[in-house]
């Protein structure tokens, strides 16, 4: 459970307020609440709290002027402000963002998402979300009510709202039906795809945001010999094999090729590294302030015992990974089945288990299942990896995210 914290709540409207402060106090907050912006600016440098969550239309001293008259008080200077407004327009939103706002949130409220939209922005806070935890082909059916039956696609929300994205496979229409719903008026999104394969990217042209305007996404991947990220988006959805083609994008869609590299995305800083796989695949480390999370799918490490096995690619990739908060990581294969799919791209859960506590990461996710493995088949392979700590003695923990699961970090 989070700490409690203190909010300020400023907006002329009454039933906003009542909602507002109803959701903060059942969660264990403190609230104190105002119907215009003078009065609170002597009551907020009174009692200084944890958040100010205020409204744009108002009554004399507007949204946009009270951000800056608040940012102008040294001993308010590093407090989160939170703008909570009808309005859905690019201009404003930038505006309240360039005058001292740290998130944005669009009326009327989410009961579901309100409270931890707050508490994370004023904990700064990053919301790991898994969206399809499945490799190679969807499966539903009995076998994957646990689990769930979508492929690869996870999504890192920032506390400002901004969302990243790893790979587009069928999870991500669950995560466009979701966006849809919520809302929310502009979406500043990066794609970050492993790699080309189907099943990484064959949902892509599912993604509702990329055919609605005012949306900003950036579309990040492995070049291929010469063949842009943009040529391979567009290539899978030209005419002959998808009746949309990517010239029907109305958002603003940027594309930009990748290798092993470091680079500054917003709040995070992102590096890459090339991974043990058919063709070039991409693994993924995101660093905002003290939190650390890597994605590593599609990739394989032959066990120690293996002929093939390479010390020096293991340690290149535990260094890659060390110390991070959340790796999320193929493991397809039990290991007394990896024999039979050796050399297919994938790892054995034992050597991924290796890996983690080698590179001393906090929590270990098994993620990238192979169709034919059923829940309980999953709960195998997520004993055996906890068997493997148990000999190591390693604090490193381990989960098996389910569809729509998410931790924070």
């Amino acid at each position: 459970m989070s700490a409690s914290y203190h909010c300020h709540l400023i907006d002329d409207d009454d039933d906003i307020l009542n909602l507002a402060s109803t959701l903060l106090r059942a969660a264990g907050h403190r609230v104190s609440t105002h119907s215009e912006a003078e009065s609170a600016f002597a009551a907020i440098l009174a009692d200084p709290p944890d958040c100010i969550v205020t409204d744009l239309m108002m009554a004399g001293t507007d949204g946009h002027e009270f951000c800056r008259r608040l940012r102008a008080q040294p001993t308010l200077a590093d407090t989160p402000i939170v703008v909570l407004s009808s309005k859905g327009y690019r201009a404003d939103q930038e505006r309240a963002f360039a005058l001292g706002a740290n998130r944005y949130l669009r009326k009327p409220i989410d009961p579901e998402g309100f409270v931890d939209a707050i508490v994370s922005v004023i904990e700064d806070r990053i919301s790991v979300t898994f969206w399809g935890v499945r490799g190679t082909l969807p499966v539903p059916g009995p076998g994957s009510l646990r689990y769930g039956g979508n492929t690869n696609c996870v999504s890192l929300e920032f506390a400002d709202g901004s969302l990243f994205i790893f790979d587009g496979g069928t999870g991500i229409k669950t995560l466009s039906d979701h966006w849809v719903a919520t809302g929310r008026p502009h979406l500043d999104c990066h794609i970050f795809i492993s790699h080309p394969h189907w099943d990484h990217i064959n949902a892509l042209p599912f993604f509702a945001p990329l055919y609605q305007a005012g949306h900003r996404i950036c579309v990040c991947g492995a070049q291929h010999a010469g063949t842009t990220m943009q040529d391979l988006i567009s290539a899978q959805m030209d005419g002959v094999y998808f009746p949309i083609t990517a010239r029907d994008f109305a958002a603003d869609v940027r594309y930009r090729s990748l290798h092993e590299e470091h680079f500054q995305v917003g709040p995070a800083q992102v590096d890459t590294m090339l991974l043990n796989h058919p063709g070039a695949c991409l693994g993924y480390r995101v660093r905002r302030g003290k939190r650390t999370f890597c994605y590593i799918t599609d990739n394989e490490l032959y066990p120690e015992s293996d002929p093939a096995y390479d010390a020096a690619y293991f340690n290149k990739l535990a260094d890659f990974v060390r110390g991070a908060d959340l790796l999320v990581i193929d493991t397809t294969y039990g290991d007394a089945e990896y024999p039979l799919h050796r050399d297919w791209g994938h790892s054995p859960v034992g050597e991924v288990a290796r890996l983690a506590d080698a590179a001393q990461v906090k929590t270990l996710c098994l993620y990238h299942h192979d169709p034919d493995q059923d829940d309980d088949a999953i709960d195998r392979k997520l004993a055996d990896a906890e068997s493997v700590m148990r000999r190591l003695k390693s604090k490193t923990q381990i989960v098996a995210p389910k569809e729509r699961g998410r931790v924070w970090l």
